[in-house]
């Protein structure tokens, strides 16, 4: 009698296409239509915890995700503001990985998984936008890789010639120093940024700022040609995008650590 009201409930709320599969005493398996990109279902039990029921995905959505982003990435920047913004929207606990939702009001059962669902389905959406890697992705990656392979004396992001430029008009995405030539490194998305750092490399060039110049592209083929083709003229060392290239510029950057050193 209780799983058959239960049962109504969320199909009256959700949809249609819900099932409950008793897996022992108090715990339940639903099963709903609702998926991950790739086609896995989203895991979810309904059971009873300290006399209260409880929904959980039982830490499957977390680890789900870790599989196309690396676990940190979940707990700081963007995606994490994504993810605290879904929990606090619908209520939902995160204990220890395991997203949870207490069902106070048997009559509310239904409105109750309803969120827990838009809950998983918003947070399943920072795969999307790791996938599309939005700006604010990407710069976040471009400042880990940066931060991950120097120390932070070595490097200063949003760096500009404050003696020269006190207001920061020629900005410099990431400066490395302690090189020979420092690098002035450049993470660019769109054709305004590409303009902007043409503009600023061949301003650094009239102030005869002795640097090794480097642009990391988001995505290179989304970007005009006659840009590139004039960024191309104070910047030979490009690389295509970040994502598909990342040991490629590790390696650069190290290669550069061991002229640096002599070696």
């Amino acid at each position: 009698m209780i799983t058959d009201t239960i049962t109504q409930q969320f199909k009256k709320q959700v949809c249609d296409e819900i099932r409950l599969l008793e897996e022992g005493k108090n715990r339940f398996r639903l099963f709903t239509p609702f998926r991950f990109d790739d086609g896995d279902h989203l895991s979810i039990v309904l059971k009873k915890e300290n006399n209260q029921w409880i929904i959980s995905d039982e830490g499957h959505t977390f680890m789900h995700l870790s599989y196309w982003i690396d676990s940190s990435d979940l707990t700081s920047g963007t995606r994490k503001e994504l993810i605290d913004y879904a929990l606090n929207e619908f209520q939902i606990q995160d204990r220890y990985g395991e997203l949870f939702v207490t069902i106070y009001n048997s009559d509310e059962c239904g409105s109750t998984f309803y969120g827990f669902i838009q809950a998983l389905l918003k947070i399943c959406d920072v795969n999307y936008l790791s996938r599309e890697r939005i700006k604010s992705t990407f710069y976040e990656d471009f400042k880990k890789l940066i931060q991950q392979n120097f120390s932070k004396e070595r490097y200063t992001f949003d760096w500009f010639d404050q003696e020269r430029d006190s207001e920061g008009v020629y900005e410099v995405d990431c400066r490395i120093n302690n090189l020979e030539r420092p690098l002035y490194i450049y993470a660019i998305s769109n054709d305004n940024q590409v303009k902007d750092t043409t503009i600023s490399l061949f301003q650094f060039e009239k102030w005869s700022h002795q640097f090794q110049p480097v642009t990391i592209f988001e995505d290179e083929k989304l970007l005009s040609k006659k840009g590139l083709k004039k960024l191309a003229k104070v910047c030979d060392q490009q690389f295509p995008s970040l994502v598909n290239h990342e040991q490629e510029i590790i390696h650069y950057l190290k290669e550069n650590e061991k002229l640096k050193n002599g070696r």
